[in-house]
């Protein structure tokens, strides 16, 4: 475990079980009983095989999924709470502008003047201030998911949760997003769990990696102490990729 045990837990998982019902009532067990503790500041990383379970975590997580047992508290708080969430599309509403896009996730609780200056704030951090009476189809794809990154920081989450958020973007876009994300991670110290199937984006990124395995156990909790920039052709880099490539291919050989 890294520094980050002496940080504030802004989510604690424990015990949690999630099982499914198909229509003939046979149950499907994706989350056995995982117990999870993620620190403030963190960059999580959570990589696994297909259907282990990874976007239904996050989805329990944001209150999106009923868990069937177990408990996940944010911040203290209940479950889905304080919270923001990227998915593997941007989700931005065709009809409103970039600017309406975000002031469309405002808090009850807060004043339109103070919403708009986050707005112009957030849009200035993924550097698309100069775009904000364009409507989603004028933009690229990854001005489009720059946007979801910067409605979600809008609303200053304890977490930000991201589902692949890169994975329909071309390599050279998704290694802009990458580059863009890491800048304003280390900018606003955003607690953020990543989900990704991309071993080099996880180790790129993260500074704390988990493997899932086929039965959505959690298989290995990796501290990724490798200095940033990271470069793939730094031999730091290529032997923990390396390390965690044969500890997820040996994690998929149980299957």
């Amino acid at each position: 475990m890294t520094s980050k045990t002496k940080a504030q837990i802004v989510v604690q998982i424990k015990n949690l079980v999630k099982i499914f019902s198909d229509e003939k009532e046979r149950e499907h067990c994706v989350l056995p009983g995982i117990s999870l503790n993620v620190f403030e500041g963190t960059f999580l990383t959570i990589v696994g095989p297909s259907g282990s379970g990874k976007t239904t975590l996050l989805n329990i997580i944001a209150g999106l999924e009923e868990k069937t047992s177990g408990t996940v508290k944010i911040g203290g708080g209940a479950d889905g709470s304080q919270l923001a969430y990227v998915f593997q599309s941007a989700r931005l509403l065709p009809w409103l502008t970039v600017e309406e896009n975000l002031r469309f996730v405002k808090p009850e609780n807060t004043t339109e003047e103070s919403f708009k200056e986050k707005i112009h704030h957030y849009l200035s951090l993924v550097e698309l201030n100069d775009v904000t009476r364009h409507y989603p189809h004028q933009l690229s794809g990854g001005m489009q998911q720059r946007v979801g990154i910067a409605r979600a920081l809008c609303i200053e989450p304890a977490v930000l949760l991201m589902d692949e958020p890169f994975s329909h973007l071309d390599e050279i876009t998704a290694e802009q997003m990458r580059v863009e994300l890491l800048r304003i991670w280390e900018d606003t110290k955003q607690t953020i769990i990543f989900i990704t199937h991309d071993m080099q984006e996880a180790v790129t990124l993260g500074d704390r990696l988990i493997m899932f395995n086929f039965r959505g156990e959690i298989a290995e909790d990796l501290a990724v102490d490798l200095h940033r920039p990271r470069k793939f052709s730094d031999r730091s880099f290529i032997e923990f990729y390396a390390q965690s490539v044969e500890r997820f291919q040996n994690i998929r050989k149980k299957e």
